[in-house]
């Protein structure tokens, strides 16, 4: 809260705290460092050399991917999260932009370097395009299943690019990643309840409640545990922070209500790959 005192308006650490929040989740910077956290925790996890690159071509191509759905889903977010629609009609069309220049300059950078896979990344274009503007999104699982699918293709990505793309530890984590984010976009519906309702949009949380969808998403995340366990096993004793990853989930998962506001859904939850990719740095030089 705003304190008057003699010389005018002091703003309090919370309050400048919950602004820089917003701003990061709003403009889609902290879930464009959570996929990038999903990028290095496979280098990592997979005993590869951190290279810059790929990082910032995960980076780029989220922020142009996310930027494109705030703008075009600016009537769902009305409804929903009125003060991200407020954020996105006064810098969605500059964020657009800015995305659209960092992904094409990801673009040259992939083909000027010849850069395995490059003609992949005309994929997020794609993805965007049907997910945003074809808005199949309103099929009942497919919304949930694009998602999961483009964070899982983050492994695979990384496997393409340092010619690995077949090896064990990538796979299993395309695999996990698809599965844990899909279980999050579908957490994320929950709070988009009324606005998907009056857009035509069949999520899961309508479709079956938001009761059902918290328990069938901790259903899956239990079901990740032993496959979880048995990489740490047969792969590496790094994998171990995968088990924290699924901790941190189902800590969140009892809270993710209706009543729950935007920063929890684009920091807690978006928080997550940030979370196992500190994890992975910390097992790995540690």
């Amino acid at each position: 809260m705003a304190e008057a005192s003699g010389t005018g308006t002091r703003v309090s650490p919370s309050s400048l705290l919950r602004t820089a929040v917003e701003f990061l989740v709003h403009s889609n910077l902290f879930v464009s460092f959570s996929a990038t956290g999903v990028a290095l925790t496979t280098v990592l996890l997979a005993g590869l050399t951190v290279d810059l690159i790929p990082l910032f071509i995960v980076f780029v191509v989220t922020l142009f991917v996310y930027s494109l759905n705030r703008v075009t889903d600016i009537a769902e977010d009305e409804k929903n999260v009125p003060r991200r629609a407020r954020f996105t009609r006064r810098y969605g069309k500059p964020l657009l932009i800015t995305g659209t220049v960092l992904y094409l300059a990801a673009l040259v950078l992939a083909f000027a370097l010849d850069l395995r896979g490059a003609p992949f990344l005309l994929l997020p274009l794609v993805v965007g395009a049907v997910y945003s503007l074809a808005r199949a999104k309103r099929v009942l699982l497919v919304k949930n299943l694009i998602v999961g699918g483009a964070w899982g293709a983050v492994p695979l990505g990384v496997g393409v690019y340092y010619g690995v793309l077949f090896t064990p530890e990538i796979l299993f984590l395309a695999f996990f990643f698809f599965v844990s984010v899909t279980v999050a976009a579908a957490l994320f519906d929950i709070k988009d309840i009324e606005g998907d309702r009056r857009e035509g949009i069949r999520t899961v949380p309508i479709a079956f409640g938001p009761r059902a969808t918290r328990i069938a998403a901790f259903v899956v995340v239990l079901a990740l545990l032993p496959p979880v366990a048995v990489a740490v096993y047969l792969l590496s004793w790094e994998f171990v922070v995968l088990l924290g990853f699924l901790g941190y989930v189902l800590a969140y998962i009892p809270f993710a209500t209706r009543d729950r506001g935007s920063l929890f859904y684009g920091f807690v939850i978006d928080g997550e790959h940030v979370f196992v990719a500190v994890l992975s740095v910390l097992t790995v030089c540690l």
